[in-house]
């Protein structure tokens, strides 16, 4: 369902920047579920450029049970802009969550201004996919942005609606990093370093997925790909003494 988004994803990095390959931990590239009635695969892609530290994205393919696209663009570190997040999970052709965004490392006034308010035209424009759902795993004020598309929808409205809004999205995204000016100062660099790796690990720490990833690769491979692939700069979670995991 979603494997347009992903040649779309690709075809714009590629027309657009000097990309080179990043290494993925072995092992998590690529694996095979045969779990369940279904098999699953998943398969993840990382690369960097100058102006983009990391972009990695994953697709998964459990035939007409579930396909999921996830992508996180990390900018550079001299670039205060925000992460492009995008995440699609499709399970069947009518339990359907959306998400898309740039995701803010900052919440002061001037930041959401300068990088959250041009937004807002695409967002007015496909309002239907803004459908101000409540967030389960997150706080929806921290690293989301208030023009973020966030929908239940279905496999129709994906293809006439969703992948256009996805477009947009992405090349104001392009626009947005080749208009931010670059940082030089060591302070605000480090500023930004900091900022990048709380959100690994606020997101690491919550995200959902991993239990979804476990029911098809097992935990151990889960949290391998959650802390070594996904969120590289976050840490596991203590477990207390005397417990199992």
């Amino acid at each position: 369902m979603f494997q347009p988004f992903q040649e779309f994803l690709e075809q714009e990095l590629f027309g657009h920047f000097d990309l080179q390959s990043s290494p993925i931990p072995s092992g998590l590239e690529y694996q095979v579920s045969e779990r369940g009635r279904n098999p699953a695969t998943i398969k993840s892609w990382c690369y960097q450029c100058p102006e983009l530290r990391k972009i990695r994205y994953t697709y998964i393919d459990a035939g007409e049970m579930s396909q999921i696209f996830n992508s996180v663009i990390y900018p550079s570190h001299q670039y205060d802009i925000p992460l492009l997040g995008i995440d699609f999970l499709a399970f069947g052709q009518k339990k359907i969550l959306v998400v898309l965004d740039f995701q803010p490392l900052f919440r002061d006034e001037a930041y959401l201004e300068k990088y959250i308010e041009p937004m807002r035209v695409i967002r007015d424009k496909y309002n239907e996919l803004a459908q101000n759902l409540e967030m389960k795993f997150y706080d929806a004020n921290q690293y989301f942005s208030k023009n973020i598309l966030f929908a239940k929808t279905d496999a129709e409205t994906v293809v006439t609606r969703l992948f256009p809004a996805y477009q947009e999205y992405i090349r104001l995204y392009w626009e947005t990093l080749a208009n931010a000016t670059p940082y030089t100062d060591p302070e605000d660099i480090q500023r930004i370093v900091k900022a990048q790796k709380d959100y690994d690990q606020y997101s690491a720490d919550r995200d959902p997925a991993s239990g979804l990833f476990s029911s098809y690769f097992g935990h151990e491979w889960s949290e391998k790909f959650l802390y070594e692939f996904l969120f590289e700069d976050a840490v596991p979670l203590a477990i207390p003494a005397g417990s199992k995991k």
